[in-house]
């Protein structure tokens, strides 16, 4: 419509197709013309302007008949015609698109069209001259869909993501690359995906904390609106499972005083987390599968079916496929919630993330506490040491670190966390995992060695190296074996090596004999 008129005065007048060709410093070799057949006329009248203005530039014209240009399938499927049959030549030429003319719906269709490669241009917007200047051509720009180009908006795009991340990381800056690759793939999948997820992993990995984070960039990137409903499957059994996922009635069951809205309808619009969905039972399988797939269900002793249309995040640190495979658990429903399924690693796995998750619990702690929690450099280094080591299995993974920042921090004098708060805490970590693997409290070397008096006048660096060596000398077949293997290095610079004679002396520091140290075993 903008390119119309047929008399002197249409010259006098901004038309975005001739006037496109009107630039002297932007020259157009070809001009590839799409108009419908009812356009014709005017079509050949834009055809002889276009050669008038610009002698250089070759036009062709191109019927193409939408049929109702405002349908988007109709029009997009043209236009997608269109490209996929021209012969295009990018090594050897330019492409443009030109978007400033046609119905919205063809210019929505060009831009998905360029933005997709299947026209390989860039996009070409013009616009009419300020002030309605007479015969003049207007503005042009061209616009590169790589946005890799765009500094600023790259530049824009890459903190989005960042913060994306770390909202997903809960602020901490992890270092182990499995699970930052992890988090980056769940930032991408949460941003454009619906579907089902499933969280595996050991207990106290974060699987609540990590589905609540999706939750939240969801939101952000206004993917859901709806709330954020969580329950733990393993809580629930019979028909209080039916009752608090589905809801009841009134009178479904004895207790049924008035009805129940249940928690999939609660989750309408929102996100849903079922944590150890492996524990539902095949009555709730049953309906939770037809609700997640048709986004319906019936409550319990209803025979009206209730609608709700959320996200599911699943949670479990069971083995599903073996669930199935002994026929606990529905292999249809595994095979519709684990689409996108993410297995956390345990803290043992990420030993590199541990300094950076002892920061951020101090932090929470401190707020917890209501006072500032701080660590000595000592106690700093003794704990990490200690978390980092083979002593720490961390079999409650993120839920016994946490717990154990905090018991620290309650217990700092000051809010400072020193080197005897740190070392009560490890020995208490130490008798609760021995305690859960069904032993008793395991005894050190050290504490079996030395007296509580003896032991509590050495450093931390000297008791480190005294447990080493003690461990050298219960596994030694003598005196002389054991003072080789720890003297190994050093006794091939001295002439004549006494290692036997220097273990001796070294045992003897601490009031220590070879045969009491030899006898000594730790309880298993």
């Amino acid at each position: 419509m903008l390119d119309r008129g047929r008399g002197p005065e249409r010259w006098n007048v901004w038309r975005p197709t001739v006037d496109v060709c009107r630039h002297d410093e932007f020259v157009i070799r070809r001009f590839e013309l799409l108009h419908t057949t009812r356009e014709k006329a005017l079509a050949e009248t834009v055809i002889g302007d276009i050669r008038a203005a610009s002698p250089e530039t070759e036009v062709r014209p191109h019927i193409i008949d939408f049929g109702d240009p405002w349908d988007f399938g109709v029009v997009y499927g043209a236009l997608h015609d269109f490209a996929t049959n021209y012969r295009f030549e990018p090594d050897r030429e330019d492409y443009l698109v030109h978007v400033t003319t046609g119905t919205h719906v063809a210019q929505i269709c060009l831009f998905l069209l360029t933005e997709t490669r299947y026209f390989p241009a860039r996009l070409l917007q013009t616009a009419p001259p300020k002030h309605k200047q007479q015969n003049h051509p207007g503005s042009y720009s061209i616009i590169d869909l790589d946005l890799s180009k765009y500094d600023k908006l790259a530049s824009r795009f890459h903190q989005q993501r960042t913060a994306d991340l770390s909202l997903l990381k809960g602020g901490i800056e992890t270092r182990n690359r499995r699970f930052n690759n992890l988090v980056a793939r769940i930032e991408q999948v949460a941003s454009a995906s619906r579907a089902p997820m499933l969280l595996t992993g050991p207990t106290g990995a974060g699987k609540t904390r990590l589905a609540k984070r999706i939750y939240e960039l969801k939101k952000l990137r206004q993917r859901v609106a709806g709330p954020f409903v969580e329950v733990n499957c393993a809580t629930i059994r019979g028909d209080a499972a039916m009752s608090a996922l589905f809801g009841h009635v009134r009178g479904a069951f004895t207790g049924a005083e008035r009805d129940r809205a249940g928690l999939l309808r609660s989750a309408d619009g929102g996100v849903l987390f079922l944590d150890e969905i492996g524990e539902l039972g095949p009555d709730e399988q049953a309906a939770l599968l037809r609700a997640i797939e048709e986004k319906t269900f019936l409550p319990l002793g209803s025979d009206r079916e209730v609608r709700s249309d959320f996200q599911l995040i699943a949670g479990t640190n069971a083995d599903l496929p073996a669930a199935v495979r002994s026929r606990r658990f529905r292999e249809d429903l595994l095979a519709r919630i684990n689409m996108w399924t993410f297995q956390l690693p345990g803290l043992r796995e990420r030993p590199e993330d541990i300094e950076p998750n002892l920061d951020h619990e101090v932090g929470e702690a401190s707020v917890a506490c209501g006072v500032r929690v701080t660590m000595s450099r000592q106690a700093r280094e003794r704990f990490l040491s200690f978390a980092t080591s083979p002593e720490a299995p961390w079999s409650g993974n993120f839920r016994d670190f946490s717990a154990a920042v905090m018991r620290m921090s309650s217990l700092a004098p000051g809010g400072r966390i020193t080197e005897e708060v740190v070392d009560e805490e490890i020995e208490r970590l130490d008798r609760g995992w021995r305690a859960a693997a069904g032993g008793e409290p395991r005894q050190t070397l050290v504490e079996l060695a030395l007296a509580p008096e003896i032991r509590d006048r050495i450093d931390p660096f000297d008791r480190v190296q005294l447990a080493e060596v003690l461990r050298v000398c219960v596994s030694a077949s003598s005196l002389s074996d054991a003072g080789r293997r720890l003297f190994s290095v050093s006794r091939a610079r001295k002439a004549s090596p006494n290692d036997a004679d220097r273990l001796r002396k070294y045992l003897a520091r601490f009031g220590l004999e070879w045969k009491s140290v030899r006898g000594l075993r730790i309880i298993p």
